[in-house]
């Protein structure tokens, strides 16, 4: 039951949930990437603009390989733009860097659910290590249901992190559109663009979500009663 069981129709449909978000949002980007911004600025410019005003002069901003491995590093306040972003003029681009501005926006005003986000980070990492193993060992033992319930708490851990990301990252899109929308990076045309953008990148944190959240029910379903071992 532990390898072949009906319930890996949740994993699957979790797979599936992510796969479409993340084609979603990379159909999306690629698209408004065409469209030039009227500005002229690149993702970079727009997010040394963005911080000087905000009154953040602290956070350097830098480009690194990939495509949309965009990041904030609020421990070494640093704002990493990829190549996609850092050097394109697409409203794409800026729209993206504007986003990541505003997670050092979060960090400068100390956005309490950024905050909780980082905390949780330790646990989340030793949960998604950590619960499988643990599950397992306690399947071998004649299915140990306090080490089987050890896991499965652990693994819940994750689910956590995955969720208070969720507002973390809203916030910092409507803060991005904010910054935006005054006209002087983006017009107003260009402005909806940015925000189908955004809204495609949120909704790969919610299928995250909805995928850690099917497996944890399956952990539940399979192990979370308790056995008769006589």
């Amino acid at each position: 039951m532990f390898f072949f069981d009906p319930t890996y129709f949740l994993v699957i449909i979790g797979l599936i949930i992510s796969m479409a978000a993340s084609s979603y949002v990379n159909r999306t980007f690629h698209h408004y990437d065409s469209y030039r911004s009227q500005s002229n600025q690149t993702g970079s410019d727009a997010a040394r603009f963005i911080l000087s005003q905000s009154g953040i002069q602290d956070v350097g901003v830098q480009a690194i390989s990939g495509d949309l491995t965009d990041n904030y590093n609020g421990q070494t306040k640093v704002l990493s733009l990829s190549e996609s972003t850092a050097n394109s003029t697409s409203v794409a681009a800026i729209g993206v860097a504007a986003h990541e501005c505003g997670h050092a926006v979060q960090d400068h005003v100390n956005y309490w659910p950024m905050r909780l986000r980082t905390a949780l980070v330790p646990a989340a990492n030793l949960g998604s290590m950590l619960s499988l193993p643990i599950i397992i060992v306690g399947v071998l033992l004649s299915y140990n249901t306090t080490l089987i319930h050890i896991g499965i708490f652990l693994f819940s851990l994750a689910l956590l992190f995955q969720l208070v990301t969720l507002p973390v990252e809203f916030n910092a899109s409507r803060r991005a559109l904010k910054i935006l929308s005054d006209g002087q990076v983006l017009t107003p045309t260009e402005v909806p663009m940015v925000r189908k953008v955004l809204v495609a990148a949120a909704l790969t944190y919610v299928a995250a979500a909805l995928s850690t959240f099917l497996q944890l029910l399956r952990l539940v379903l399979l192990f979370g009663g308790n056995r008769d071992n006589d």
